[in-house]
């Protein structure tokens, strides 16, 4: 092997390892951004941690809020809406279906809490993800006056499998609690009775109250 061959070894060495430290530097950069930008998200966070208990026991409240995943659906008329359509407002997405017994027995209470607490800081977002008979959750909904939750749907129900990717769930209900900045505060797999103290205790220190 000549030197001209062995300097340009070394220096082609030198240029990976300079390539690998910037892409690790900048890796590492997009991972502060984002842990940055939930800075407000663990502060709540960490307000929600003594509250889940009693009927929201089984929340998972996150030790170090990341952002949501960014799920798209339909919203109330018809139209294609995704999660970051509600920056600004506190967020309990729920996903439901009408084959889905826990969700259905939820539902009411949902809608107490949309009640409670919904408006221009906080509202409940849940999304049917019935992909069959797309008339009947409406009307389960009429019939059993659950009345104040708009009503969002995704017939594919991409939603559940993207936030099955993402978060590793797997049965239905599932619930997200998302703050204003769209970072994720917590989640809860299976149903909770959410018109209950314990539930409003904890939504309101997702809202900062």
């Amino acid at each position: 092997m000549t030197s001209g061959t062995k300097i340009g070894l070394a220096l082609g060495v030198v240029a990976a390892l300079g390539l690998a430290g910037m892409a690790a530097f900048y890796s590492g950069q997009g991972r502060a951004g984002n842990s940055a930008s939930c800075g407000a998200a663990a502060a709540r966070a960490a307000k929600m941690q003594p509250l889940a208990q009693g009927e929201v026991a089984a929340v998972e409240v996150r030790t170090s809020p990341q952002p949501a995943p960014d799920l798209a659906f339909e919203g109330p008329d018809g139209q294609p809406t995704t999660l970051a359509a509600f920056r600004g407002k506190t967020v309990l997405v729920n996903l439901w279906a009408t084959w889905c017994a826990p969700c259905l027995k939820e539902m009411p209470a949902l809608d107490a809490l949309q009640g409670a607490f919904g408006g221009p800081d906080f509202a409940v977002v849940a999304i049917n993800i019935d992909t069959r008979n797309l008339d009947k959750p409406k009307s389960w909904l009429a019939e059993n006056k659950v009345t104040r939750l708009p009503y969002y749907a995704d017939a594919q129900a991409k939603v559940f499998q993207d936030l099955r990717a993402a978060r590793k769930i797997e049965g239905m209900p599932v619930s997200l609690l998302v703050d204003p900045q769209g970072c994720e505060l917590g989640m809860i797999q299976g149903p909770a009775e959410w018109a209950s103290a314990d539930a409003k205790a904890l939504i309101a220190a997702a809202m900062g109250r």
